[in-house]
């Protein structure tokens, strides 16, 4: 079967999304290393981008320097800094911002020249609120005190219902908004992916013409590059995995599927269906009745390239087949 061009043929800047896909916790992710630094020789820019709030862009790029990765402060983009954007889009300089939320999101408010404020007492002209660790009950009370007021401004730097840390996944901000929310009765403008302001500021900073986004969640990544427009891929090195690839709605389904990201710069195979079959590369799969049939098994990725379109295209959902322990087994032969 032929291949086409590498995902990253095109694209004049690389926009990434961090845990998961460069790194996990303190250790850089198993080949992003090198397959950045071959990213960099052809001349692409690099960019990362994050939802996480409660770190500053100099402390995530001091991260990524100790991995190796030359960065600064303003190769990275915030949800926090296109939350501001959506505050200073709305709200006069100098304006009362609560603040909800840690350093990461405290120094990138007061830097955009608003007043920050911790109580609903004075009287803001907004809440702005983004995940912290220290975060607690107080906070979250203020928070909903100041919105008792209909037209007052919220915005929410992300909804991520986890967070991953050191031990696991945790509850990540979303969790945070659904208390506020459950409290006033509405919802905030979100910065953060799968929203797409945190796109446009990032194609804003890196001035990008041909921006190529990777991430390894579908429902704030790859739904994210979708709704803005950017052409996308997945990685198998994080959160999702085959079964979550099967069953991804079409708003989240990416463009390409890469073990790791050695694959932006490696020919992509096709995909061509031949009958009632998919094929990719060696491997091909197709949908029978209420089943995915495996014909060939070719490469892992490939398999999951095609049983991926096989199941897209079936009209039958994931969750009403019975997929085979070949394709849900596949995330361990990627590793």
């Amino acid at each position: 079967m032929r291949s086409g061009a590498a995902p990253l043929t095109d694209a004049d800047v690389l926009l990434l999304d961090l845990d998961g896909v460069v790194y996990k916790g303190r250790d850089a992710v198993p080949h992003a290393l090198d397959a950045l630094a071959d990213v960099r020789a052809r001349g692409v820019r690099i960019g990362y981008i994050t939802n996480n709030a409660s770190r500053t862009a100099a402390a995530v790029a001091a991260h990524l320097g100790e991995l190796g990765l030359p960065a600064g402060p303003d190769d990275v983009v915030t949800s926090p800094q296109a939350a501001v954007v959506l505050l200073a889009e709305r709200l006069p300089a100098g304006a009362r911002v609560l603040v909800i939320g840690g350093e990461g999101l405290t120094s990138v408010v007061a830097a955009a020249g608003f007043e920050v404020v911790r109580s609903a007492d004075d009287g803001p002209d907004a809440v702005v609120q983004g995940f912290s660790p220290e975060l607690g009950w107080r906070d979250i009370a203020e928070a909903s005190f100041a919105l008792a007021d209909p037209d007052r401004l919220w915005v929410a730097t992300n909804t991520d219902w986890t967070i991953p840390v050191d031990r696991g996944l945790a509850p990540g901000n979303g969790t945070l908004v659904s208390a506020v929310h459950a409290a006033v009765g509405r919802l905030p403008l979100v910065a953060g992916k799968p929203e797409t302001p945190l796109f446009t500021t990032a194609v804003s900073r890196f001035d990008a013409g041909r921006p190529f986004f990777v991430g390894d969640r579908l429902d704030t990544d790859i739904a994210g590059a979708n709704a803005a427009g950017m052409p996308s891929a997945l990685v198998l090195t994080g959160v999702d995995g085959p079964k979550e690839v099967l069953a991804a709605p079409e708003k989240a389904r990416p463009p390409y599927l890469l073990r790791d990201l050695r694959g932006l710069l490696e020919p992509y195979p096709e995909t061509v269906v031949k009958g009632s079959g998919t094929h990719v590369g060696r491997a091909v799969a197709r949908v029978e009745g209420a089943e995915l049939r495996v014909v060939r098994a070719g490469e892992p990725i490939d398999l999951l390239r095609a049983a991926a379109h096989a199941v897209w295209t079936s009209g039958v959902g994931a969750y009403a087949l019975r997929i085979p322990d070949a394709v849900l087994g596949l995330r361990a032969s990627l590793r």
